[in-house]
């Protein structure tokens, strides 16, 4: 009986009779570049032979030509049995060595153990028992260490160790967790015995190492070998499907689960759900998750993390609640999501919730959900807290360090940014690109030229790292903001590879800001070339137009505008207060407070006119419409300061996100406000974080 595959659901197990079967193809475009890898694989499944499933496995290369995987050979073997010592000269060491490394290992002190290890290969010609290679092993595994394992498997090899089927196995898995596929490969080919643990080994180490084609191949050549498959095998392989953003394939895999009796296996429906979501079918996944019937930790953390990969921040927020409520236990990974979700969302109370949880948990303490913290933290306007959740991590990775680097740098703080970016030297830390980009970024921002170019100079000379296009950009800025246009034309020419975009679209702000009319009409033309839909492009442009008196060309680009068909959106700001978001556009009188809202931002106006605040007249925004000028007291910003006043304790700060960049106007406005209420007020726009304190903003007047 054929099964169409449309969708799982369609499948039902009582319909499924003695003799079913299912054909698979499919066709990996974006690695072959459009050369069809199997063009037919099938699979037949008789209950009556049950010990043979899947007994036929026909799988057509068609155009490679390429014929099934010899079997394995003796090499392995012979080659142990080649280099292996006369029992004359073999040695038995001490009980006691062997027995410490094992103490050691059983300890997690891997170091220690390996270094122990050094005894046996001085001497050498130690009969070293299974027991002790297996500890080796893990001690190998737990260090990730190429070299160790190098090390053990040379030391076997040349003591003549005849392992059994679990010692290859084990010698197998050694390989793969330290990344050694080649190796590992080889080893698998020369097993002159296998069992189903080896298979699902080589294939998971393949996926894992993104090498879900040749996955693919292996699992179809062994299936001739092992047709009693396993749940844990189908749950790799679904991974497989997942990583080549093939859901025809999973969704064969899933039915063949579903014949097999896994439908259940809490391996196998976690691995789904990962799928659909990965291949873009969150309602899948949903159907999926439903269908479990026991909903563990995994499960749950999958479906979150689905629904928040498709953009669903608010539903995966939902789900956590109901995770909660259901009394299943949390682990750190949950934690990590939510404020990442969090910190999407810029919702500060439901970030602290989590917080408070992550404590109360017993994770208190995870260097993944605290790198999330503090990544959340720096980007909301909590750069005090994050230096604190920083400051008690015992244990700190270079995602850590970013995440406060770039903080401080969002904030204009570029002094301790720098800072904290020799401290972690100082510390041993290996910077990565990600490291100089935050650096660097921090330095642009701040204004510390000279800084900035010894940092992006020593990337290459002390840290090998080759300098990326985002890394030129903040140099490209850099010089921008010092007025050195010519110098950063320069840069960008000199460049080693092909100019990007943010390379031009970081020229184009400079000269925007600097009215360099000629250079920055040049930028913005080759922009329109690499992103001809992009809206703000051109209205940089028309900014520098209207601010040059060029009237003309300034109404060529809104003829250019509208006939691509680009329209200026309304632009919104939105602030949350007590948990709850409230969203206001440029002379909004939705609002329930609408009437108090435009009373406190009058009383404002005339309060910052005292101390110097004029209004400018003509001060147009990135991507919004010129109507929303003629409303210029009412911009959504200044509402949302304004509700934010009314609203919150006089020593809260304001933490306000807008869909576009801050006007001159507003920006101007803000720094005021600040001041004479005394408030810190934090806006995230699409440019930047400002940072109003005391008439002051982070920004340096430069966005």
């Amino acid at each position: 009986m054929e099964i169409p595959l449309l969708r799982y659901q369609s499948v039902a197990l009582d319909q499924i009779q003695n003799s079913c079967s299912f054909s698979c193809s499919f066709t990996a475009n974006k690695v072959l570049k459009g050369k069809s890898l199997l063009s037919g694989c099938y699979f037949s499944l008789d209950k009556r032979k049950w010990k043979r499933s899947f007994h036929r496995v026909k799988c057509c290369l068609m155009e490679q030509g390429l014929k099934p995987r010899p079997k394995p050979n003796k090499i392995y073997t012979e080659e142990l049995k080649e280099s292996s010592l006369p029992d004359t000269q073999m040695k038995k060491p001490s009980a006691g060595i062997c027995s410490q490394i094992e103490k050691l290992v059983l300890n997690k002190r891997y170091r220690e153990a390996l270094e122990l290890f050094e005894i046996l290969e001085f001497e050498g010609g130690f009969d070293v028992g299974s027991s002790t290679y297996d500890a080796l092993i893990s001690a190998c595994i737990g260090l990730r260490s190429i070299r160790e394992v190098k090390r053990v498997f040379s030391y076997m090899l040349s003591t003549g160790f005849e392992p059994d089927l679990y010692m290859r196995n084990r010698v197998l898995l050694m390989h793969v967790k330290c990344g050694m596929m080649i190796d590992a490969r080889r080893l698998f080919d020369e097993m002159p015995e296998r069992n189903l643990v080896s298979c699902n080994m080589i294939i998971a180490g393949m996926i894992d190492s993104g090498d879900y084609l040749e996955a693919f191949l292996l699992f179809l050549d062994l299936w001739e070998e092992f047709s009693d498959c396993g749940s844990r095998t189908f749950a790799t392989m679904i991974r497989a499907s997942a990583g080549l953003e093939l859901i025809s394939v999973g969704k064969q895999l899933h039915s063949c689960a579903l014949k097999m009796g896994f439908g259940d296996n809490v391996f196998v429906s976690c691995a789904l759900i990962d799928m659909y979501s990965k291949c873009g079918s969150i309602e899948d996944a949903q159907g999926v998750f439903d269908e479990m019937s026991e909903k563990t930790t995994v499960g749950w953390n999958t479906i979150i993390a689905g629904y928040a990969l498709h953009g669903y921040s608010e539903e995966a927020l939902d789900l956590y609640y109901e995770m909660r409520d259901s009394g299943v236990k949390m682990d750190h990974f949950t934690f990590s999501m939510i404020i990442r979700i969090c910190t999407r969302l810029a919702s500060l109370e439901h970030a602290k919730q989590a917080h408070a949880g992550l404590v109360r948990h017993g994770f208190g303490l995870d260097i993944v959900a605290n790198s999330a913290l503090v990544d959340f933290y720096s980007k909301w306007g909590r750069i005090e807290d994050a230096r604190h959740v920083f400051d008690k991590m015992l244990c700190k990775n270079v995602i850590s360090w970013n995440a406060l680097i770039a903080g401080y740098g969002n904030h204009g703080r570029g002094e301790e940014a720098v800072e904290l970016f020799e401290q972690m030297l100082l510390n041993g830390m290996r910077p990565n690109h990600v490291t100089f980009l935050a650096v660097l970024s921090a330095c642009s921002r701040s204004g510390l030229s000279e800084r900035g170019w010894e940092i992006f100079q020593s990337m290459s000379r002390d840290h090998k790292i080759k300098p990326r296009a985002m890394h030129y950009a903040c140099m490209i800025e850099l010089l921008g903001r010092e007025g050195l246009l010519d110098e950063a034309f320069a840069l960008i020419r000199g460049a080693p590879f092909k100019t990007t975009k943010n390379m031009w679209a970081a020229l184009l702000t400079a000269c925007r800001v600097n009215g360099n009319l000629e250079l920055g009409k040049f930028a913005a033309e080759k922009l329109y070339g690499m992103e001809p839909e992009k809206l703000s492009n051109y209205v940089v442009l028309l900014n520098i137009y209207n601010s040059s008196g060029k009237l003309k060309e300034a109404a060529e680009v809104i003829r250019t505008l509208r006939r691509k068909g680009l329209r200026m959106l309304p632009a919104c700001s939105w602030i949350e207060v007590k948990k709850q978001p409230h969203v206001f556009l440029s002379g909004d009188q939705s609002h329930v407070q609408t009437k108090e809202i435009y009373r406190k931002v009058d009383r404002m106006m005339l309060e910052i006119s005292k101390h110097g605040y004029v209004p400018e007249e003509k001060t147009l925004l990135p991507d919004v419409d010129e109507q929303e000028q003629r409303v210029l007291s009412y911009h959504s910003e200044k509402l949302a300061v304004a509700f934010g006043l009314i609203n919150t304790s006089d020593w809260t700060p304001l933490q306000i996100v807008q869909s576009h960049r801050i006007c001159c106007d507003c920006h101007n406005a803000i720094k005021l406000i600040a001041m004479v209420t005394g408030r810190e007020i934090v806006v995230r726009d699409a440019s930047r974080f400002h940072h109003f304190k005391d008439g002051m903003c982070s920004c340096g007047d430069y966005w």
